[in-house]
């Protein structure tokens, strides 16, 4: 097998970023130039390095390690932490989950190197500096080099300039000493890596309010079968969510591969719902919408429901001699399946916003979520309008004739007609949001509802005051009137 290495350019230099065991072997290490790489292996192949592929992949894989146990931590750039405990009598025991999941990911052409440790920090280390299981995990530790411990450079050329190479040398010494002379950082990782000292990993996603799976004995090959088995996922989760009265606001079903891998469709509800059939609906939208289907490759062995969020829900009758609550649940189950089909993020709702700058006074927001608890302004019946309902963004320039400095407008020009105005009220001044960095460089406005001869509508400002910011400020059209 011809020796491989990635490479990236290093201060203006080609270095190998990675190599494969093999280049390892004859002398090629991570930082080299391929310069000197090339002189000693002339037949070296080269692939451009790309972390971000990379950090894809160990993401993908961290996700299919989610059929052992939901506490699982990418460590680095090339490493998974499963956190085990509660998870293995599952699997066979612990061996039994490592063998598995070793199986798993060599199947997938990659070089694994696995340890069983009782802290994530001695796991980490045996995986990358230890040459093999051990039956006695502490000895194993204690032989370890210490390097192991991932100190600074300057602090592991100290370690062994006074003759500590192993971790053995380093234990059997007062933490006192080693902390003077080496630093707190020393003493906090030997603690960490010998047990005596415990940090929880952080998990990639957290535990789910609700999860139901289902394992198959012979992996299954049909995408429909599956969804008919995640209706049967549904069925279940809306009955425990009804015995605790509650309901779900997002639900993700995963497709596991018998080969490691995993697919996750999400689905979002704008209300708690547990209505097993519009559920069902929903991800049969998202299945339709996937711009590539699911692929079972060799087969799905496993088929997981997680419901993340839930909420309060009471069971309720509708009203339907006025049907209110029946409008909102068909609204409600229109916006879910839009939102599911296209981009949550392109249904929108708008909502009232704090603040008296016209344009920033509303706030649109995805309508599968809650919005601001603000309510909009009722006006009195009977009063006119203080706003328009079609709003120019940006404002559009306007010619206008008025009265002497800071008059009311007599006449404008907008998209070349001339508009004579024969009643206006106002002026209604709004000034700059000051205590808002954003509207600093505003100027104070002097907004004006016009009418013109024909009996349009117009809602015009005047951008600055006379002597102030400008000499002569200029006129805008920012809104139409019905």
């Amino acid at each position: 097998m011809q020796p491989i290495a990635t490479v990236e350019m290093i201060r203006g230099a080609l270095r190998l970023a990675a190599v494969c065991p093999q280049a390892l072997k004859l002398g090629l290490s991570a930082g080299m130039t391929l310069a000197d790489a090339r002189a000693q292996m002339p037949d070296l192949a080269l692939a451009e390095h790309d972390p971000a592929a990379d950090q894809r992949l160990l993401e993908r894989l961290a996700d299919g390690a989610l059929r052992y146990t939901p506490m699982v931590a990418v460590d680095g750039d090339d490493g998974l932490l499963l956190d085990i405990g509660g998870a293995a009598h599952l699997h066979g025991g612990e061996q039994a989950l490592g063998v598995d999941a070793v199986l798993r990911l060599e199947r997938l052409g990659l070089t694994v190197r696995m340890a069983l440790a009782d802290n994530p920090d001695a796991a980490h280390a045996l995986a990358r500096y230890s040459g093999g299981p051990a039956p006695d995990e502490v000895a194993a530790i204690r032989r370890l080099p210490i390097e192991a411990l991932e100190l600074d450079g300057e602090d592991v050329m100290g370690l062994r300039r006074a003759g500590l190479r192993r971790i053995a040398d380093l234990a059997d010494r007062p933490p006192a000493v080693i902390a003077a002379r080496f630093g707190p950082a020393a003493v906090t990782a030997l603690r960490r890596v010998m047990g005596r000292e415990s940090r929880p990993i952080d998990p990639r996603q957290s535990a789910p309010a609700l999860m139901i799976e289902r394992r198959f004995a012979d992996p299954v090959g049909r995408v429909d079968h599956m969804l008919g088995v995640l209706d049967e996922l549904l069925g279940e989760a809306s009955a425990q969510l009804a015995e605790k009265d509650r309901g779900g606001r997002a639900f993700e079903a995963r497709f596991f591969r018998s080969d490691g891998l995993v697919f996750s469709l999400r689905v979002e509800t704008g209300r708690a719902t547990r209505d097993r059939a519009a559920i069902a609906r929903l991800f049969a939208e998202r299945v339709e919408s996937l711009a590539d289907p699911l692929d079972p490759g060799f087969g799905f062995d496993m088929l997981r429901l997680h419901v993340p969020r839930t909420e309060p829900l009471k069971a309720a009758q509708l009203l339907l001699e006025n049907g209110d609550e029946l409008r909102q649940g068909q609204l409600d189950m229109l916006v879910d399946a839009l939102s599911t089909r296209v981009d949550r993020a392109r249904i929108q709702r708008i909502a009232p916003r704090d603040s008296h700058i016209p344009e920033q006074a509303q706030l649109l927001f995805p309508a599968m979520d809650e919005g601001p608890k603000q309510e909009w302004r009722v006006q009195e019946a009977g009063d006119p309008p203080l706003r328009p309902l079609h709003l120019f963004d940006p404002p559009q320039r306007i010619e206008v004739l008025a009265q002497v400095p800071e008059g009311p407008p007599r006449q404008f020009r907008w998209r070349r007609i001339l508009h004579q105005v024969a009643r206006f009220e106002g002026p209604e001044r709004i000034a700059p949001e000051w205590w808002h960095d954003g509207n600093a460089g505003m100027k104070t406005r002097d907004y004006f509802r016009v009418e013109d001869a024909r009996g349009r509508r117009f809602w015009l400002f005047r951008h600055g005051l006379y002597g102030d910011v400008a000499a002569s400020p200029a006129w805008y059209l920012h809104g139409l009137f019905a």
